[in-house]
């Protein structure tokens, strides 16, 4: 296995592992105001967030990086993972969750696969942006409702808090590709 391909298989466990922490958080961690609602943490400025939303804002970054190093499907697959071994915690949430991601995954295409031939960085803010925005748009409802939607601004506050976490390390990857001459043409991009 070459080295791209092992890196894209640990971003894939990784991002698998976010879908399912993001349901678990939900369900487990923070106050639950709503008998029927998500569990919430604060997010800053007053604001409340479902408590998944710090897990899913690290999925993006991966997301990305799933797709730089093993190719888009990989990160649909990886969703699908993701939300199957959510349905163990909730189907409804799984549902939600699988559903909010390859939402914002096929965004994704339009938005980080043409940029990040040109440069990695701008590529993951750019679809990170967009992913943060879709994904919980389309999360929240599906998952609870239009009644969920006051939820949204500390769902965009809390993803965005992971994408600037996340930054400095997607500025080493790209140097560190650099380096060893590991362009975006020689990282696998096929569909399987």
């Amino acid at each position: 296995m070459s080295r791209g391909k092992l890196e894209g298989t640990i971003y894939l466990v990784l991002f698998v592992t976010t879908v399912w922490l993001a349901n678990w958080l939900i369900l487990h961690v923070g106050v639950q105001l709503d008998p029927n609602g998500p569990h919430l943490i604060p997010v800053g400025f007053g604001i409340m967030a479902p408590a998944g939303v710090l897990a899913a804002g690290v999925g993006f970054t991966l997301r990305d990086l799933v797709q730089r190093r093993l190719g888009p499907s990989w990160s649909s697959i990886a969703i699908l993972c993701g939300a199957g071994l959510s349905a163990l915690l909730s189907p409804m949430l799984a549902l939600a969750s699988g559903g909010a991601f390859l939402a914002s995954e096929m965004l994704d295409l339009f938005v980080y696969t043409p940029l990040r031939r040109k440069n990695l960085y701008v590529a993951v803010v750019a679809s990170n942006i967009v992913g943060m925005v879709v994904d919980s748009i389309a999360f929240l409802f599906l998952a609870y409702g239009l009644s969920a939607m006051s939820f949204l601004p500390g769902q965009i506050i809390g993803k965005a808090y992971m994408t600037l976490l996340a930054l400095p390390i997607v500025k080493m990857i790209e140097v560190w590709d650099r380096k060893r001459n590991l362009s975006d043409q020689s990282l696998s991009t096929r569909m399987i």
